[in-house]
């Protein structure tokens, strides 16, 4: 039977970082791959002019806290 484990907190990674760890601990919450949610993430903000997706990426870096 599987038990229902508790949903990880939204916090940087520490060990899966290219810069800030901010991508890393996005799809460690939700399970996804973490190189998959980088390629989405740029391919996203070069599409956007690349300045929303870097002013995203900053606040993201600032607001998020580290995994404990």
């Amino acid at each position: 039977m599987n038990t229902p484990t508790a949903p990880r907190p939204l916090a940087r990674s520490l060990d899966d970082r290219m810069i800030a760890g901010v991508m890393g601990g996005i799809a460690r919450r939700f399970g996804w791959n973490t190189t998959l949610v980088r390629v989405v993430f740029v391919i996203v903000s070069l599409a956007s002019a690349a300045f929303p997706g870097i002013l995203v990426y900053l606040l993201l870096w600032l607001l998020m806290p580290n995994e404990a």
